[in-house]
């Protein structure tokens, strides 16, 4: 019997919850391809102990996408991350330029007033 230990990410678990559940993929498609830690540090230049700690949830980026590249996974970051297009009206009151820098909201600003007040 296969056991299935496949957890859907959600915005209500912790950031260190979704890093660990990330490791346990990188090791599962690690795992996949046939491939050991150490074979895996050769092809993407790391040490072993990176790959350990990306199993683990405990990666630098840089090193999280290596291992992805290094797995033939690289085209899985436009779903993890796509591309955001701003609508027509936002780059109509940009006028045609890219946004560079969120503006302070006055409804979040009160938000966050009334929040601090609130205790």
């Amino acid at each position: 019997m296969i056991k299935k230990s496949h957890i859907m990410i959600s915005d209500n678990m912790s950031p260190t919850a979704i890093a660990v559940e990330l490791g346990h993929r990188l090791k599962k498609a690690r795992l996949n391809v046939d491939l050991t830690q150490e074979e895996l540090a050769l092809r993407t230049g790391l040490n072993r102990r990176s790959i350990m700690n990306a199993e683990k949830g405990k990666a630098q980026l840089e090193n999280f996408v290596a291992i992805l590249v290094s797995l033939g996974m690289a085209e899985q970051l436009d779903t993890f991350l796509p591309v955001v297009e701003f609508s027509p009206l936002q780059l109509a009151k940009l006028k045609g330029k890219e946004r560079q820098r969120a503006s302070k909201s006055k409804s979040r600003n009160l938000k966050i007033a009334k929040e601090e007040i609130s205790w």
